[in-house]
């Protein structure tokens, strides 16, 4: 009796415990399964499988946004560590993925916020197409912001830990031009511009240029405060404000295309709406438990790899812009082959260096 008590004892420690998965991704299952009911009691099995799907398709297409935010995460106090999964849970869900698809819609439709909603609630394939009419915007505006994102991971001088050694070392060495990603990214607005459609050639500049300003806004901002905290070893006021801010922007860049290509697979604006959101609340409590299990310092090419995996993402959104769509399983899918790559690569690295 004593063993067993000893057992549950443990057991029990074990689940209270900070990382314990059951713990941390507990409140994403349970929620997972009450709208899994609601579903079903909506559609019936078809939609709880099309629901299903979308959850899946969220966290594969995510899952490197989920490494990325775990970096930015691990310097942001436990306060703001639960503002950004109870806040920007919420964020995450009625403002990226209904609200901002709306706007958006409102803005290439020249309709009203009351007739976009009874649209999307009551002709959800006329806002499917007038979303997808408006996609070069968005591919234009996520593209340069992903791309912009990647570039400022490799092109730093003192980057010194490489895993594509060749590659990453040559960008790397780059970085002592300053401005030079920037630089860079003009010219890829610069040629979207000058190689568009007519119709989009405008809006393509515009959307990929506020990528790029909104980017390098957020990181300067964020360099600014967290330089007045540099001895401070979580980042909390304006500091943490801004890294909150950085990551809900990323998030957008990665989920607003995967809003456009939700449609392909159901045009139900509710089910899309529980399907990606419920997906988003797992890639957030992903990305806790990789902070609370400290994976980034395991894995020492992780992080590489999904920086690839973002310029990868990147690099499809503005080759979208000229009708060149791959599914949406091979995007995710690729960015899955990136981490998982970098996995096993930290994993040989770390036996070959003996520790």
């Amino acid at each position: 009796m004593d063993t067993k008590r000893a057992i549950l004892k443990i057991m029990a420690h074990s689940l209270l415990h900070a990382h314990h998965p059951f713990r941390i991704f507990g409140i994403s299952g349970l929620v997972t399964l009450l709208l899994g009911i609601v579903m079903f009691v909506y559609g019936g099995l078809v939609d709880v499988w099309l629901y299903a799907i979308l959850v899946v398709l969220e966290v594969t297409f995510s899952f490197d946004n989920a490494v990325i935010n775990s970096k930015i995460l691990a310097k942001l106090s436990h306060r703001w560590q639960t503002i950004f999964l109870t806040v920007g849970i919420f964020i995450a869900v009625f403002v990226v993925r209904f609200a901002l698809p709306i706007l958006i819609v409102m803005f290439a439709a020249g309709t009203g916020f009351g007739d976009v909603i009874h649209m999307a609630l009551n002709e959800p394939a006329t806002y499917s197409e007038t979303l997808h009419e408006a996609a070069p915007i968005i591919n234009g505006f996520g593209g340069a912001f992903l791309l912009m994102l990647g570039l400022s991971y490799f092109i730093d001088r003192k980057k010194d830990i490489h895993w594509l050694r060749h590659i990453e070392s040559h960008l790397a060495a780059v970085g002592k031009y300053e401005n030079f990603k920037a630089l860079v990214m003009l010219a890829v607005a610069l040629l979207l511009y000058l190689t568009v459609s007519e119709e989009h050639r405008t809006l393509v500049l515009v959307s990929s240029l506020f990528g790029i300003a909104l980017h390098m806004l957020l990181e300067v901002m964020g360099a600014f405060f967290a330089h007045h905290q540099s001895n401070a070893r979580t980042l909390v006021g304006w500091a943490a404000f801004m890294s909150f801010l950085y990551l809900e922007v990323l998030d957008s860049s990665f989920s607003l295309d995967g809003v456009i290509g939700a449609f392909a697979i159901t045009p139900d604006v509710l089910l899309i709406m529980a399907g990606l959101g419920v997906g988003a609340l797992w890639v957030r409590s992903l990305t806790i438990y990789l902070v609370r299990t400290k994976t980034l310092g395991k894995y020492r090419y992780l992080e590489h790899g999904a920086h690839w995996a973002i310029l990868a993402l990147g690099t499809v959104m503005i080759l979208k812009i000229y009708h060149l769509e791959p599914p949406e399983w091979m995007i995710g899918g690729m960015g899955m082959i990136f981490i998982a790559t970098a996995v096993v690569s930290s994993i040989i690295e770390r036996r070959r260096l003996g520790s």
